[in-house]
């Protein structure tokens, strides 16, 4: 595996903190994201955004009021979570009423996608867990 590193002489630490999702449903998106991966809801007084806040090592979610003229599902992002058992993870957020599609297999790692309430595309994958 290559590994390409741009900025080498960047002397600061710069770590991916937050994704941010465009949605006209809010609260049914952070629903769906506390319910089937662990997030917790972190609310500002007269804020208009909802961020999610990851409760493991991963970064948080900002859920972000859609502007008129944007349609869901529009914007190409993937969130891709971390999960060693895909297929175990599968059957349990089915029993939670989410349903993955078929599981993928790869370069030694498998995923499955699915699409939160928004149609933003979600994905479960085992890559970050093949030795390396």
């Amino acid at each position: 595996m290559v590994l390409l590193r741009f900025h080498e002489d960047f002397d600061m630490s710069v770590q991916l903190g937050r994704v941010i999702i465009y949605t006209k449903r809010l609260e049914e998106v952070a629903a769906f994201y506390c319910k089937h991966f662990g997030f917790e809801t972190l609310r500002l007084k007269g804020d208009h955004v909802i961020e999610l806040l990851s409760q493991g090592a991963g970064g948080n979610i900002l859920l972000h009021p859609m502007s008129n003229g944007r349609k869901e599902g529009q914007t190409l992002v993937k969130l891709v979570f971390d999960v060693e058992d895909v297929e175990g993870f599968c059957q349990q957020s089915k029993k939670n009423g989410l349903e993955f599609g078929a599981i993928h297999q790869a370069d030694g790692y498998c995923f499955a996608n699915a699409k939160d309430p928004a149609k933003n595309s979600v994905s479960i994958s085992s890559r970050a867990f093949v030795a390396r």
